[in-house]
């Protein structure tokens, strides 16, 4: 569907992590390349969005990229007017004197974090009013009562291709690394810094298989230098303990990102951008949810991996909950990695067929479009 709508603001606050920007950004470029529309991506931290937008130049308030109009999004800085349609993304609460401008037949959507909890496809599209306002919630989900998943129509076939062995090699080869064995388990390490990362690394040392670690540079890189009595480690640096060759990447793009989860074998994520390009990628992985009182984030974990086919193998399934579940409490063992191990072909199969299946669904840019445009015609 086509939207008739062509102006849209999008509000991004960055808080302490990529995920909001991460998926505001993927959702600006998808909606105007896939449905033409004029966006507007307003961030209010440009520094930190440049490291996941390279062309981004942090000293310009206003610029192109990509097509998109990127505004830095300041404290009391004079808004002309509102676009016809205002994306609130994650609550980040819309400045006053743009709610000012805003009226009865502006459309106004609170985009939400992604949860697979069951409460989600039941208030997403709700609304509140806000004198002569409406607020409308739109929850990303997995199911096809939710707002669905950011998605690219092409992205499923792309990751296929970009998994191919020259593919692969090719990127490597892009980023100047040199595989440490041709056998060797490649493996992707995003993560927070309250991770278990050292018990990770030693399991990974101690194990019979060659493994290549893949590490993104971000605030986790003291604690993974420690661990080889250093005190930093700088992006390029490879360091060897017994089986496992750990290498340093620089903070990488979107596409770059994209590549390197297409191109390991496992791949550990966290928050919300980095889990649904895991999702996507069709390869098996380990997901860090953000963490939050009252073990909230250990109930979202549990929801996710619940979605994951039952009728599976149930020591492939008990091997994969095992990991995720010591990943998220700090509490891994290394026979918890070696026995995930021992299934990883089955997993490979398993996350294959999930992602596949959630592919069937309609989109969460296709699903907006199509939402906004009811509330417009009054079909809602």
């Amino acid at each position: 569907m086509m939207s008739s709508i062509k102006q849209w603001d999008i509000f991004c606050k960055i808080v302490d992590n990529f995920g909001d920007i991460g998926v505001c950004w993927r959702l600006a470029k998808q909606l105007h390349t896939e449905y033409q529309l004029d966006i507007c991506l307003w961030i209010d931290d440009l520094r930190v969005a440049q490291q996941l937008i390279p062309n981004l130049n942090p000293e310009l308030r206003s610029q192109h990229v990509d097509g998109i109009h990127i505004q830095h999004w300041q404290t009391h800085i004079p808004f002309k007017q509102a676009a016809e349609v205002v994306i609130e993304a994650f609550g980040c609460e819309l400045p006053s004197n743009y709610l000012a401008l805003m009226h009865a037949e502006t459309t106004w959507i609170n985009l939400e974090y992604l949860s697979a909890e069951a409460w989600v496809a039941d208030f997403h599209g709700r609304h509140s009013k806000h004198g002569a306002l409406t607020r409308h919630f739109f929850f990303p989900g997995f199911s096809a009562a939710s707002g669905g998943l950011l998605r690219e129509h092409n992205i499923v076939t792309h990751n296929q291709i970009l998994a191919k062995d020259i593919e692969r090699q090719a990127f490597f080869q892009h980023l100047h690394i040199a595989p440490a064995t041709d056998d060797a388990l490649k493996v992707s390490l995003f993560c927070y810094p309250n991770a278990p990362v050292h018990p990770l690394l030693h399991a990974m040392a101690k194990g019979s298989q060659p493994i290549q670690c893949f590490v993104p540079s971000t605030g986790i890189l003291p604690k993974i230098a420690a661990l080889f009595d250093e005190i930093t480690l700088n992006v390029g640096d490879q360091r060897t303990d017994k089986n496992l060759t750990l290498t340093i990447l620089p903070f990488l793009s979107q596409t770059d990102y994209d590549r390197l989860l297409a191109s390991c074998d496992i791949n550990f994520v966290r928050g919300e951008d980095s889990w649904i390009r895991a999702i996507w990628s069709g390869k098996p992985f380990i997901w860090q949810p953000y963490w939050q009182t009252e073990n909230t984030h250990i109930k979202k974990l549990e929801a996710f991996l619940a979605l994951l086919d039952p009728h599976a193998d149930s020591l492939t399934l008990q091997a994969n909950q095992a990991l995720h579940w010591s990943w998220s409490n700090n509490a891994l063992k290394p026979e918890t990695w070696r026995k995930y191990l021992q299934y990883l072909n089955a997993l490979q199969q398993l996350y294959a067929r999930q992602s596949a299946e959630l592919a069937t669904l309609p989109d969460l840019a296709s699903n907006l479009v199509s939402f906004i445009e009811k509330l417009r015609t009054n079909k809602i």
